[in-house]
């Protein structure tokens, strides 16, 4: 038997660190996240996705009674930027959350959410940066196909 080890790049930045652009994708998470629909867990996700012409589109989490009929952040905004601007690449995509009223430090995406990533660079044929930002810090991949090893994408359906 052979083992392997997948290992995914990423850096971690001190809030100092925290571009212009970076503070304003995260101000842009921050306020989708003051909209989200969270009756049942009370925990509040904001996403801010930046496209190449520079326009940003934000998402929340949508909760609904009938789990798991709901809708995260991140597919909130990659679906809002793809119906939008279909024709608009993702450059970067920031998550926030809060559980209450505190801030969470950081936040990954969901499977499903990671899948949905993988077709957005695949819809383009370019990766984009992950960023996961808390008050202290943030995570950033610099290519969004680190957080699903072994994705499954349209290479694996059946060609005609």
């Amino acid at each position: 038997m052979k083992s392997n080890q997948v290992t995914i790049p990423y850096r971690e930045i001190g809030r100092e660190e925290f571009s212009d652009d970076l503070l304003l994708l995260e101000q842009h998470a921050v306020e989708a996240a003051q909209k989200a629909y969270a009756p049942y867990s009370h925990f509040y996700v904001g996403a801010a996705v930046r496209l190449s012409s520079g326009t940003i589109v934000t998402g929340s989490n949508q909760e609904n009674a009938a789990y798991p009929s709901g809708l995260c952040a991140e597919r909130t905004a990659l679906f809002s930027a793809g119906a939008l601007y279909p024709n608009d690449p993702v450059e970067a995509l920031l998550i926030v959350a809060f559980s209450q009223d505190e801030r969470v430090e950081t936040i990954t995406p969901c499977g499903a959410c990671r899948q949905v990533l993988m077709e957005v660079s695949g819809r383009f044929n370019r990766p984009f940066q992950v960023i996961m930002a808390g008050e202290k810090r943030a995570i950033v991949l610099d290519d969004n196909k680190g957080l699903l090893p072994f994705a499954f994408d349209g290479s694996d359906l059946p060609k005609e």
